[in-house]
């Protein structure tokens, strides 16, 4: 039977194959985005093949050696402009990135090279590269190996032989020997004089508050400086240690040297790893991928944040968003009960929900300036004023922090909680809460038994939408918290344990400061992508788990609704 065209638009199913038409464009246009965002960062890790190759400059020859980060075409016309000597006839040159480091004796870790002006390409098996904890990566051929002044093994030439691997395990059981030390020192830094600097802070504090009443209890003054006195004893028996294996960790050290030629001593404490990719097979490349993607989700970052982890940031995240989340829940579920359970439906009730909805559209600097004029420096004034008046004039809660950060994200995010909770609130039907009451229970044993345990999977649906919006809010957040780089966590061993006074790192500003505020832009940009790429993993994994939550109550109050 033939369909006429007018009938069959009557039907309906064109619109039906627009709207699958558009869902499907919308889904591709998501995927190739965090495809493309998760190339980009991801591909950064993996150990590329250092290229050496000679460079023609002008009438000089320079010998480069470097990993190729990045290759495009570029017009003869520019080129030419910028004085660079280009073949007529050409119009269009390629040129390469060359990653070179040696950031200590070039200056630069990046560099523009004409593809046509590369020659004797080689990818040596002896040229290693070095992570170091400053001045980026190092490139060149590893010449001795020193402990203190002995040299305890040495090479000199270009192509690998016994001697040679020799040399290189005794470089790679030195690396780890320095890489032990390190996290020995880096434990008793941050563990035990963190927590004896911290115990003597607490000291003074407690000391200026009993000068400022005025307490004549020498007892209490003595105690004071007997333990005062314990920890300082304890500091120098600390630090002594700590003098001890820094002589270990800086005994050895190492003679490399340069594809050009010039000679370096590096010492191994400032290494954080060694690998000859040229020489690596696959299986040793994926090795290395995977331990450089976990030091990226569980290390603190170095190198001005180009180089090393995000674990601060990813921690500092997840606990604002945490901590927001059981804030703004309480606060939206019970504001929306009382919207639609107990006020009276009329123009002021009308008026309250409109306020609410248009608070949803407020941008959210505007949230940040008033949670620094408001929860900062008022609240947070009048806090230490009344309660820490001893540590003035430093701040304690009158200067950004966590628990600002959080009350500002949730008061940015609590209409959301509010109207979903309404809707769900508002699709129960009059029934179930009649027929409650019928059987004798109270309108407040209706509403904590029947309707709220049915509204609960809408409950979660707001805080999952407002886990959606504040965990990539970044505007606010440099107003009332959030760091370029925290010293130390705000979770930690250290009585309260939550620090809520502290100010913390967060993906999406780390993303901010890397991207527009790194001195080296093109060791910043394959981070930014990586980075951007985990925040929408966190993000995703919080609302994976708050729709688990969702759906778990949904199951579970599922018999309330027959």
């Amino acid at each position: 039977m033939k369909v006429s065209l007018s009938n069959w638009t009557k039907t309906g199913s064109p619109w039906v194959w627009l709207n699958a038409g558009a869902v499907a464009i919308c889904i591709i246009m998501v995927v190739g985005l965090l495809g493309l965002i998760a190339v980009r960062g991801l591909s950064h890790f993996w150990p590329a093949d250092i290229l050496q190759a000679t460079y023609q400059q002008g009438d000089q020859k320079i010998t480069l050696a470097g990993e190729v980060v990045e290759v495009e075409d570029v017009l003869a016309e520019q080129l030419r402009g910028a004085g660079v000597d280009v073949p007529e006839g050409l119009e269009t040159m390629r040129r390469d990135l060359l990653k070179i480091g040696n950031r200590d004796i070039g200056g630069i870790d990046f560099t523009w090279v004409l593809d046509a002006n590369l020659s004797d390409r080689q990818k040596p098996a002896m040229l290693f590269a070095a992570e170091r904890h400053e001045w980026g990566n190092f490139y060149g051929y590893l010449r001795s190996l020193k402990q203190g002044d002995e040299v305890v093994g040495s090479y000199n030439g270009y192509d690998p032989s016994e001697a040679y691997l020799t040399l290189w395990g005794q470089f790679e059981q030195s690396i780890e020997r320095a890489i032990e030390i390190n996290e020995t020192i880096l434990e008793i830094q941050k563990g035990e004089i963190g927590a004896i600097n911290y115990e003597l802070e607490r000291l003074r504090l407690k000391q200026r508050s009993l000068e400022l009443k005025g307490s004549t209890d020498t007892d209490a003054f003595a105690e004071i400086n007997t333990r005062r006195d314990e920890l300082n004893a304890e500091y120098e028996s600390l630090q002594q240690t700590l003098i001890d294996l820094y002589a270990q960790v800086n005994r050895d050290s190492i003679q490399a040297e340069t594809a050009s030629g010039q000679m370096l001593t590096i010492s191994v404490a400032k290494i954080v790893r060694a690998y000859r990719p040229n020489d690596m097979g696959i299986i040793a490349k994926l090795g290395h991928y995977g331990a450089k993607l976990w030091e990226f989700v569980s290390a603190e970052p170095r190198e001005a944040n180009t180089e090393g982890g995000i674990f601060p940031a990813i921690f500092g995240t997840v606990m604002m968003v945490i901590i927001m989340s059981i804030m703004v829940t309480p606060f939206g579920v019970v504001a929306a009960v009382y919207l639609r359970e107990y006020a009276k439906q009329g123009f002021t009730t009308r008026l309250i929900r409109i306020a609410v909805n248009n608070l949803a559209g407020v941008p959210s600097i505007v949230y940040g300036v008033f949670g620094l004029g408001f929860f900062v420096y008022f609240l947070g004034g009048n806090i230490d004023r009344l309660f820490y008046p001893e540590a003035l004039p430093s701040p304690t809660f009158g200067t950004g922090g966590l628990m600002w950060s959080s009350i500002t994200l949730a008061l940015l995010t609590v209409p959301v909680v509010i109207v979903a909770t309404e809707e769900g609130l508002s699709r129960i039907p009059h029934a179930l809460r009649e027929g409650s009451l019928a059987l004798g229970a109270t309108k407040a044993e209706t509403l904590w038994k029947v309707v709220l345990p049915m509204a609960s999977p809408a409950m979660m649906t707001g805080v999952i939408l407002a886990i959606a919006r504040a965990a990539g809010e970044v505007a606010p957040l440099m107003l009332v918290g959030v760091v370029k780089l925290a010293p130390s966590l705000p979770l930690d061993m250290n009585y309260p344990f939550l620090h809520l006074d502290q100010k913390f790192m967060h993906l999406g500003f780390h993303i901010y400061d890397v991207g527009f505020q790194s001195p080296n832009v093109e060791a910043a940009r394959p981070l930014v992508y990586a980075t951007a790429f985990l925040l929408v993993v966190v993000i995703a994994l919080l609302n994976i788990s708050a729709v688990q939550i969702r759906n778990h109550l949904r199951e579970k109050y599922k018999s309330l609704e027959m």
